[in-house]
C-alpha cells in the first residue's frame, strides 16, 4: 500500500501534572506532538504506512522528538535537522467550569526557518497516495508558508490526493501576514477540507447563511450546508468538506460529532457524550487521522469513514497527551455499540 505523509511541527509540551495550575506546579509532564505529526501517529496506530516530514533540531530534543515518532511507527526517514530549537507549549489541563490553557513558546523554532529547497518532494512522494497538512503550519513564519505550498504544489502535479484541516489559531499569525492573504493559494490545492465555522470565517470571510458565528448560535444543518457549499464554490478542487461538531458543555464534559458533505448530500454521524474527559488536545487531529483511514479503507462509503473518525476521536479524549493511540478494533467496538469501557482480559 503507499504511504501518507504528513508535514508541520512536532513540539515539546509541558504540562502541571492532573488539573494543577501553572502557579501550583513544581514539575512538568512532557508530551511531545503536533497537529500534523499527531495526524502521523493515528495512521500508524491503524496500520496505515506513514510518513511526517518537519525540520528538527540537532540536539537533544530533537533526538527525543525523533524517537518518539519512531516508537509510534511513523517514517522519519525525510526529517531534515537544523534551525535553532524545538518549539515548546505549555498546558495547563482545565476541568469542569475553569477551561484549559495554552502558553506558546515556539519563536524561531527550527521550522520557522525552513525554506524551499531544502526538502525533495518528488522523492518523498514517490511512493505516496495522500498528503495532509494543517493551517497551523503556514501561521508558523512566511517560510513555513512556502514551503507548505510547494509541497501542495507538487503532490497536485504528481497526482496525490492533498487534505488540510483549517485549523485558525489566532495567536499564531505574527508575522505580518494574514489568513486571508496566505491560505487561499494553500487550499486551492486541496481535495479533502477539514474545519469549522470559525475557520472558514477567519480564513476565507465565508460566513453560514443566516448565523453570525461570533454571537454562539447553534446552527442547524442547512446552516453547516451553506459553509460547505461556499468553501467548494471558493476551491472547485475540494470534493469533501469536512465539519467537527463539539458542544462544550464544560472543560470535562463535551458532546462530539460531525458532518461530512460531498457537493451531493450531506452526511451525518451519531453524537457522543464525553462526560469524563481526559484530555482534549488533539481531538481534532484523531479525528482528521480517523478520516483519512475511512477514506481510504472504506472506498466511497462515506457514511463508514465519519462514522469512524467521529468514534476514534471520542476514544481519543479518554488518552492522555497529544496523541490518539487506539487500534482500528478499539474503534470498531465502539461503533458497533459497545461502550461499557469493561475490562478486556
Amino acid at each position: 500500500m503507499k504511504k501518507i505523509v504528513t508535514f508541520g511541527e512536532i513540539m515539546l509540551r509541558l504540562s502541571p501534572p492532573g488539573w494543577q495550575r501553572f502557579s501550583q506546579a513544581s514539575s512538568f509532564e512532557v508530551v511531545y506532538g503536533g497537529g500534523e505529526s499527531n495526524v502521523a501517529v493515528s495512521l500508524a496506530n491503524y496500520g496505515l504506512p506513514v510518513e511526517f516530514v518537519t525540520r528538527l533540531p540537532k540536539n537533544d530534543l530533537g533526538d527525543c522528538a525523533l524517537m518518539e515518532l519512531r516508537k509510534r511507527g511513523v517514517g522519519t526517514g525525510h526529517i531534515v535537522r537544523g534551525g535553532e530549537r524545538l518549539g515548546i507549549y505549555f498546558l495547563e489541563t482545565g476541568a469542569v467550569s475553569r477551561g484549559s490553557k495554552v502558553v506558546y513558546d515556539r519563536a524561531h523554532s527550527a521550522i520557522s526557518t525552513i525554506e524551499k529547497g531544502m526538502l525533495d518532494w518528488e522523492e518523498i512522494f514517490a511512493d505516496a497516495q495522500w498528503f495532509h497538512w494543517t493551517g497551523i503550519t503556514p501561521a508558523i513564519s512566511q517560510q513555513a508558508a512556502d514551503v507548505c505550498l510547494e509541497a501542495i504544489q507538487v503532490a497536485n502535479k504528481m497526482g496525490i490526493t492533498v487534505s488540510t484541516d483549517l485549523n485558525y489559531r489566532k495567536n499564531l499569525w505574527q508575522y505580518g501576514k494574514s489568513p486571508a492573504e496566505v491560505m487561499p493559494a494553500l487550499v486551492a490545492g486541496c481535495d479533502v477540507i477539514l474545519g469549522n465555522e470559525e475557520d472558514a470565517e477567519k480564513h476565507f470571510d465565508i460566513h453560514p447563511a443566516g448565523v453570525d458565528v461570533t454571537q454562539g448560535h447553534s446552527m442547524d444543518a442547512q446552516a453547516y450546508v451553506s459553509v460547505c457549499q461556499q468553501l467548494m464554490a471558493r476551491f472547485p478542487r475540494c470534493k469533501k468538506v469536512i465539519v467537527t461538531l463539539r458542544g462544550s458543555i464544560s472543560a470535562s464534559h463535551n458532546t462530539w460529532s460531525g458532518m461530512l458533505y460531498d457537493g451531493k448530500q450531506m452526511y451525518g454521524a451519531p453524537t457522543y457524550q464525553i462526560t469524563h474527559i481526559v484530555d482534549r488536545v488533539g481531538g481534532g487531529d484523531s479525528f482528521m487521522g480517523g478520516l483519512i483511514y475511512g477514506l481510504i479503507a472504506y472506498g466511497q462509503d462515506n457514511q463508514k469513514a465519519l462514522e469512524f473518525a467521529v468514534a476514534a476521536s471520542c476514544l481519543k479524549h479518554t488518552i492522555f497527551g497529544d496523541a490518539n493511540l487506539v487500534t482500528v478494533d478499539e474503534v470498531e467496538k465502539l461503533l458497533a455499540g459497545d461502550a461499557s469501557g469493561r475490562v478486556s482480559r
